[in-house]
């Protein structure tokens, strides 16, 4: 039980260090500026355009061909 009453003594150092050890990590980020953004956006929604066409095109040619299969098989 004394373990637990030391602990919960701890926690708001802990939190304090946490807290101070977060706004040191944050200031060594580098955020991209706004042209940046843009470009890596216009790559994420060009790029899922094209898997997504893709994926369409290999859709229809599978399914078609199972279509085809099941249908040989069947007469």
């Amino acid at each position: 039980m004394a373990g637990a009453l030391e602990s919960i003594k701890e926690w708001p150092v802990a939190t304090k260090n946490y807290i101070t050890e977060l706004q040191n990590e944050m200031r060594k980020v580098t955020w991209p500026n706004a042209k940046q953004v843009r470009a890596t956006t216009a790559v994420v929604i060009i790029t899922v355009f094209a898997f997504a066409g893709f994926f369409a095109v290999v859709d229809t040619i599978l399914g078609r061909t199972l279509i085809r299969i099941t249908d040989m098989l069947s007469k």
